[in-house]
C-alpha cells in the first residue's frame, strides 16, 4: 500500500471535481468497486451538489451515507493544499487542466501526494514537468496524467504489445484507433481551449525539450506518420496528433523494456475513404473556428461543461485500439476494446488509477510518471478484471 513519506493520513484517495459529468460516473464507480477498507472521499467547491451526489452513492451501497464531503475550490490554493495533505491520491477531473489544473498539481508536488488526471491537454502536461516535475521527485509525489481514455487503452496496450515482442531488439509499433462514441461539454471545451493555444501549446513543447534529459544508447520515437491505406486492419489511416503518442513515447523513454530503439505512429482508422476525408475537413474547420475568439465562445455555449450523452447512448458506444508490433523478426497483432470511451470506461480507468496508486505495490517512481511506467502490470491486470479487453489477436 501507498504510503507517502510514511505518513498516515485520514482518506487513501479523493476525488476532486465529482460532481462534474463524468466526476459522478466516476464517484458512482468508487462507490460500486472501491474495496472495503479504501478510505474515499469526494471534494467539490459546492456543498449543496457533493450532498445530492452522495444521496446518489448511497443508494448504490447504503455504506456511503456517511461518505466524507470536502471543500475544495480550484483557484484557491489554501483549499488545494488542505486537499492535498490529507490524502494518498487526488483524481481530479476539473478542466480544461490549462485552466483549472496547476494548482492542484503544485499542491499534490508540494505535499508529496499522488496525483492523477484525464487531461489530453500537451500544452498542460508540458508545462506541469517544467514546473513540477523536480518538486515531485524531491517529495516522491508522482505526478500521473492522460489517466482516462486520453491515453490508458494506447499506453498499456503499446506496454501490452512490447511484452509480447522479443527483448533488446529494435521494435515498432502502430496503433489504429476506432469508436462510434460522443462527447460531452467539458470534454469539447478541453478540446477547443488545446486548439485555440497552438503557439503556447509549441512553445511548452520546445522548452520542454531543452530541459528533458537525454537517453543514453537508447532511442524512443513518435514521428506523426502520413495519411494511408492500412492493409493490416483494412481502414484508412489517418494520424491522429492527440497527446497519446507522446505518453507512449515517454513511457518507452522510461522503460527499457521498449528496446534500443523504439518508434510508435498513432492513427484513427475509418473503413471508407470518403468518411475519412469528411472528418479531415470537420477538424479543420474547427481548428480554424477555435483561432477566433468569438467563434470558440460560440460553439463552447453550444456544449455546456457537466453536461453529456445520456445511459442508453453510453450503453451503445464501443471504442477498439488495433496495435500492429514489430521487431528480431516477430510480428504481433493486439486488441484493447471497451464500451463507452469517454465516460464509462474513463471513469473505470481514473477510478482504477487512482485505487492503484493508493492500494497497489508498484515500482519506485516519482515526478511526472506516465501509466505505464508507474503502474505497468497491477493497472493492466485491474482494468483486465474489471472488464476491459487486452488480447494478442495473431502472431507470427
Amino acid at each position: 500500500m501507498n504510503r507517502q513519506n510514511g505518513a498516515q493520513r485520514p482518506y487513501d484517495v479523493v476525488l476532486f471535481g465529482a460532481t462534474g459529468f463524468v466526476g459522478a460516473l466516476t464517484a458512482e464507480y468508487l462507490a460500486a468497486h472501491a474495496p472495503s477498507g479504501c478510505r474515499w472521499a469526494v471534494a467539490g467547491r459546492d456543498r449543496a451538489k457533493l450532498e445530492r451526489l452522495r444521496e446518489r452513492l448511497t443508494a448504490i451501497d447504503p455504506r456511503h451515507a456517511d461518505l466524507p464531503l470536502l471543500h475544495a475550490d480550484a483557484d484557491d490554493a489554501h483549499t488545494l493544499h488542505e486537499l492535498a495533505e490529507s490524502t494518498h491520491v487526488v483524481a481530479t477531473t476539473v478542466g480544461p487542466y490549462v485552466w483549472y489544473g496547476e494548482k492542484l498539481v503544485a499542491a499534490c508536488a508540494e505535499a508529496g501526494t499522488d496525483y492523477a488526471d484525464l487531461t489530453g491537454e500537451a500544452e498542460f502536461v508540458d508545462r506541469m514537468y517544467l514546473e513540477h516535475d523536480a518538486r515531485a521527485r524531491e517529495t516522491g509525489a508522482r505526478i500521473v496524467h492522460a489517466c482516462g481514455f486520453d491515453s490508458v487503452p494506447h499506453d498499456l496496450g503499446v506496454y501490452f504489445t512490447v511484452q509480447q515482442l522479443p527483448q533488446d531488439v529494435p521494435l515498432t509499433v502502430d496503433g489504429f484507433v476506432r469508436s462510434n462514441a460522443l462527447f460531452s461539454g467539458g470534454t469539447f471545451a478541453s478540446a477547443l481551449t488545446a486548439m485555440g493555444r497552438g503557439p503556447r501549446m509549441l512553445r511548452a513543447a520546445r522548452e520542454r525539450r531543452l530541459h528533458e534529459p537525454r537517453l543514453v544508447a537508447r532511442r524512443a520515437r513518435a514521428p506523426l506518420g502520413a495519411p494511408r491505406y492500412s492493409a493490416e486492419t483494412g481502414t484508412w489511416a489517418l494520424p491522429l496528433p492527440t497527446l497519446d503518442p507522446r505518453v507512449v513515447e515517454r513511457s518507452a523513454r522510461a522503460l527499457a523494456r521498449y528496446g534500443p530503439d523504439f518508434r510508435y505512429r498513432h492513427f484513427a482508422s475509418v473503413r471508407h475513404l470518403p468518411v475519412a476525408l469528411g472528418g479531415t475537413a470537420a477538424v479543420g474547420a474547427l481548428l480554424g473556428a477555435a483561432q477566433v475568439p468569438a467563434a470558440r465562445s460560440w460553439l463552447m455555449g453550444r456544449y455546456e461543461p457537466g453536461r453529456g450523452p445520456d445511459a442508453e447512448r453510453r450503453g451503445r458506444s464501443w471504442f477498439t485500439v488495433r496495435f500492429v508490433g514489430a521487431g528480431g523478426g516477430r510480428r504481433v497483432f493486439t486488441e484493447v476494446s471497451g464500451g463507452d470511451p469517454g465516460y464509462g470506461e474513463t471513469a473505470k480507468m481514473l477510478a482504477h488509477s487512482a485505487l492503484c496508486l493508493a492500494l497497489d505495490e508498484l515500482p519506485p517512481t516519482s515526478g511526472q510518471v506516465t501509466t505505464a511506467a508507474a503502474m505497468g502490470d497491477a493497472l493492466l491486470e485491474r482494468l483486465r478484471s474489471a472488464g476491459l479487453r487486452f488480447r494478442v489477436a495473431a502472431a507470427r
